[in-house]
């Protein structure tokens, strides 16, 4: 059993460890092909995430996807570039709309350029994304429309916010559906697809990847809350800072709205208040991670991979489909 890749995924066999270890490093050798420019500076704002690491779950995913046709395919390496390049590019954005400081354990590009250089550089990788895309054929770049067009969606449903009389728990589940699971799903779309997979492994692994991208930013909310800086590569408590609701939030207040006693509105009240402030963060953290509230959140981490783990049942036995639900124990892993 050996682990592979920064995610830390266990892999059972040790041809399938070696084509995912290739299959990885050529991926992160185009990450920097393609975030290479003639004008230096750009160079260094573009490959400034890159080389900071990540998990690489979604290139990760895509290779595993990839073994259930031809992992050697021409399209499988430049196509998991392509979603990892698209990645990238929205974690440039995500982090000047959160007034994010620290990214995967270094600054954030925007705390360390502006605002400026940080947007235009997402839009830089967006670009070099699209000029691979066009060389995978007319049905990627159609894929990869529609899972950035849900991605967006996603991120302005998040900013409006429910509508009147939308559970807000059930909002916030369609919104990461769209920002997390639309481009995991095309993870493993496009590593089933570009490896010749028959249509029916592409619509599991599609599906698949959907789900787990839901466990995967719930996994990330309670890591949010419950991890220090080191664990999860950014500020503790970025998102409960910004006011951004993530689960184990929208839980304490569906809990202190329906019977909740006097510590559960004291804690709501003070999520309300200024959260800018050191002090009143650091007490809502430590209230949040004493809450039943942040249990709930794991308990749906765990139910969207279970989940997940379902629909891989039609797929042929083997190492890659042992690997995609030794995947789906991962995620649950990471939140605790």
């Amino acid at each position: 059993m050996t682990v592979v890749g920064p995610f830390g995924l266990s892999v059972r066999d040790q041809a399938l460890e070696a084509d995912v270890q290739a299959g990885l490093a050529a991926v992160e050798a185009g990450l920097l092909a393609a975030t290479k420019s003639d004008v230096p500076f750009i160079t260094e704002a573009a490959q400034h995430l890159v080389r900071a690491g990540g998990k690489r779950f979604r290139p990760l995913l895509a290779m595993l996807a990839s073994h259930f046709g031809d992992p050697d395919a021409p399209g499988v390496v430049p196509a998991a570039v392509v979603v990892e390049l698209t990645h990238l590019a929205t974690l440039y954005h995500d982090d000047v709309m959160d007034e994010a400081e620290v990214r995967r354990g270094v600054d954030s590009a925007n705390a360390r350029w502006g605002n400026s250089v940080a947007v235009l550089t997402g839009d830089f990788l967006f670009a070099r994304a699209s000029h691979i895309l066009a060389d995978l054929g007319p049905e990627a770049v159609r894929v990869q429309a529609e899972a950035f067009e849900r991605l967006v969606t996603g991120q302005i449903l998040e900013t409006a916010g429910p509508r009147d009389g939308i559970d807000p728990v059930e909002h916030y589940l369609d919104v990461i559906s769209g920002k997390t699971g639309s481009l995991i799903a095309v993870a493993g779309r496009f590593g089933a697809m570009m490896s010749g997979a028959d249509e029916s492994a592409i619509d599991i692994l599609t599906q698949y990847g959907e789900r787990l991208g839901v466990a995967f930013q719930l996994a990330d909310d309670v890591l949010d809350i419950a991890s220090d800086s080191h664990e999860s590569g950014k500020t503790p408590g970025t998102d409960l800072r910004e006011g951004i609701p993530t689960l184990p939030v929208l839980h304490l207040r569906a809990h202190a709205a329906v019977g909740g006693g006097p510590d559960d509105l004291a804690l709501v009240a003070l999520l309300d208040g200024d959260l800018t402030d050191d002090a009143r963060h650091a007490d809502a953290l430590r209230g949040l991670r004493a809450h039943p509230a942040l249990e709930q959140a794991r308990r749906d981490t765990v139910r969207y991979a279970e989940e997940a783990r379902a629909t891989l049942a039609p797929l042929p036995e083997g190492y890659a489909k042992a690997a995609l639900e030794e995947l789906c124990d991962a995620v649950v892993h990471r939140a605790g």
